[in-house]
């Protein structure tokens, strides 16, 4: 897809988390409006928006209560799709192209929002620079005593030659503010966002030059 192609009607799914190209979402899906959203997008194969809540629940609380969301996100691919029990879905993402709204989103009559949407540049796919390895070899580590305690938290396969997937990747598992991670998401360059990764991991002496 060419980096200025636009949605016109992107269906939108506010959460308290931020997803980014590459990771792994799990969602459980048990209200009307999200349940047809799951359906259709299953129909149509088509990705839905996962953006950020900045206010208000992920669940439906009434007409009064107001909701914000960022204003960039990242879409959701559908991968597998299980009903739990009647009414009830479990559903398994994973995040692809990165976007941005053009304008405010709207909600309809059953509560979903939609919005009109530029879609942004996949990472460009660059080598981590030599200066960032013991980040690298950091995730690597990370992956490695995950996997031994029964966690599998990322995709295959594990590209830890890409910047932008491992400063991805570390992303999603620091313990930082949703606030940090959603102005990580939305950097453009691969590199500077390892490097920032790197900076923090550095300070926070998870590794050492």
């Amino acid at each position: 897809m060419a980096a200025a192609e636009r949605v016109a009607a992107l269906p939108l799914f506010p959460l308290r988390s931020v997803l980014f190209p590459g990771g792994l979402l799990a969602l459980k899906v048990f209200e009307a409006r999200y349940l047809d959203l799951v359906s259709d997008c299953l129909r149509r194969q088509q990705p839905f928006g996962v953006v950020c809540l900045l206010q208000g629940g992920e669940v439906r609380a009434g007409k009064s209560a107001a909701v914000r969301f960022e204003s960039a996100g990242v879409l959701a691919r559908l991968d597998e799709v299980d009903s739990e029990q009647p009414g009830v879905l479990r559903a398994r993402c994973t995040g692809t192209r990165r976007f941005r709204l053009d304008g405010a989103a709207a909600q309809q009559t059953d509560g979903l929002w939609v919005g009109s949407a530029t879609l942004l540049a996949d990472d460009e796919a660059l080598v981590p620079s030599a200066a960032m390895l013991p980040t690298v070899q950091a995730l690597a580590n990370a992956i490695t005593t995950l996997k031994g305690q029964g966690a599998e938290p990322f995709n295959l396969p594990y590209r830890l030659d890409d910047a932008g997937w491992v400063s991805n990747r570390w992303c999603e598992i620091l313990p930082i503010s949703l606030g940090a991670k959603q102005k990580l998401m939305e950097l453009d360059d691969p590199q500077v966002r390892l490097q920032l990764v790197h900076e923090y991991l550095r300070g926070k002496g998870v590794i050492s030059d």
